[in-house]
């Protein structure tokens, strides 16, 4: 047959990126609206996506629940904290549901948070595959190297928030 009358087949990240994606619509934060997945050995094991806690109001319901930090430099954000990230989540399911993710790779929109990136080295996930950077991924970036997991990022935009810093 043709190849013009074939679509190119994704490879195994574009395949889990793309998951990651649907699995980002079920998020209740508009500000962070993100999903991801954990896979290894080319098996989906968990998803998670941005929300709050189970049987707690959602930010699409009730708003955000801002709080500034003020960081070393003085320099002051806002963050809403009524939710989970989605790769806390997709750990914490695992966890609830007995499913190991050591060695494992998550898929995520943008390189983990600092606290995100902690529960990922603590949890065994060797590899995160992100689509976009972090505007605050320096210290990831960092703690990530130190511990030898190894970050793909997929294109070189940066994720942009209001109040970023």
């Amino acid at each position: 047959m043709n190849e013009e009358m074939h679509a190119k087949r994704p490879d195994w990240d574009e395949y889990f990126m793309k998951i990651a994606r649907a699995v980002a619509e079920r998020a209740t934060c508009d500000r962070g609206k993100s999903g991801c997945v954990i896979a290894r050995d080319k098996r989906l094991l968990t998803t998670g996506y941005v929300g709050a806690p189970a049987g707690l109001p959602h930010c699409d319901e009730v708003g955000h629940q801002m709080k500034t930090m003020i960081h070393e430099d003085g320099v002051q954000t806002q963050h809403c904290v009524r939710t989970s990230h989605a790769e806390e989540n997709a750990i914490i399911q695992a966890a609830r549901h007995g499913i190991s993710v050591d060695g494992a790779t998550i898929y995520c929109k943008m390189t983990p948070c600092y606290h995100c990136a902690k529960s990922i080295i603590n949890s065994g996930i060797k590899r995160v595959v992100t689509e976009k950077d972090y505007h605050a991924s320096k210290d990831t970036k960092e703690i990530f190297r130190k511990a030898g997991i190894e970050l793909t990022i997929l294109n070189d935009e940066v994720e942009q928030y209001e109040n970023q810093r």
